[in-house]
């Protein structure tokens, strides 16, 4: 797989919701991410609602070999677009059904429950057992191929996994923010790909010498710095920058190309602004928005 993916969120309209002002820009975008040789595809059905899916079933119908998308459920939208949390049995069954069908494929190959936020999940009167029951249920039907978790806290990584195998995380980590830091090192210990979500840390990086000091000497720009960092910072990392716009797609896709040429003293400056050892999975939810929408 390539370790550079494309996070598919910002292709439905303003606040993820609704469809983009133009539909066939948006196909484009995923077309020519498949050409630039990007392999996973990240999305959910909350984000339009199930607006997101349809595109990526109108434009990655016929997806070529190797090419996965990783879709989320258990997350939903409220009719004046807030962020709901949907983990019933029942709700989460049919958005996997929902989701096939927006992509127009008897099989996904990656579903994640998500569980609500890196750190204390928000209440649910749903048993993490019944919600994932209902995915492990799904693949014994062979409508899913792998599962995954979303704003797992190592709690729930470890009872996920006593009732199956995680092939996947989801949660939030960049130079910024280095709360999924203990899921990650699981990760690693348990061969699973971890999965950071908002890798460019919402657009919070300008101005970090860090990152624009190695861009200068890279011909980089901090963004492509903060990707490179990432895929550096674990082999279990992959990373899913998304946009709109098809040169901030090469260039994302071309983080992959200078992760190599970081020195280890320019990794270790990135790493070493922010205390690892202080980061919890506990942090509060920085929005509702940040908690549930990626």
């Amino acid at each position: 797989m390539n370790r550079v993916g494309y996070g598919a969120m910002q292709l439905a309209g303003p606040n993820v919701w609704g469809p983009p002002e133009d539909p066939e820009a948006a196909r484009q975008v995923l077309r020519l991410a498949v050409e630039l040789g990007v392999t996973f595809f990240d999305t959910a059905n909350a984000y339009g609602p199930r607006t997101v899916n349809q595109l990526i079933g109108e434009a990655l119908r016929s997806l070529p070999d190797g090419v996965i998308v990783g879709n989320k459920v258990g997350a939903g939208r409220g009719p004046d677009g807030s962020w709901l949390i949907t983990d019933h049995p029942d709700t989460v069954r049919r958005q996997v059904h929902e989701a096939l069908e927006d992509f127009g494929a008897d099989v996904s190959e990656l579903t994640y429950l998500r569980l609500g936020g890196d750190g204390p999940a928000p209440p649910s009167d749903v048993p993490l057992e019944d919600s994932l029951g209902v995915l492990v249920e799904l693949r014994e039907q062979g409508l899913i191929r792998r599962i995954g978790l979303s704003g797992a806290s190592p709690q729930m990584l470890a009872r996920a996994q006593r009732m199956t195998p995680i092939a996947a995380v989801q949660n939030r980590f960049n130079v910024l923010d280095r709360s999924g830091v203990q899921v990650l090192a699981d990760c690693e210990e348990q061969e699973i790909m971890f999965v950071p979500y908002f890798p460019l840390a919402s657009g919070r990086l300008a101005g970090y010498a860090e990152l624009t000091g190695p861009a200068r000497r890279l011909g980089a720009t901090p963004a492509q710095v903060a990707l490179a960092w990432l895929l550096r910072r674990s082999p279990a990392i992959v990373v899913i920058p998304g946009t709109k716009n098809p040169d901030h797609l090469r260039a994302n896709v071309a983080a992959s190309d200078i992760a190599a040429d970081l020195t280890d003293a320019e990794v270790a400056r990135l790493t070493d602004l922010v205390d690892e050892t202080k980061a919890v999975l506990d942090q509060p939810h920085q929005s509702t928005l940040d908690a549930l929408g990626r």
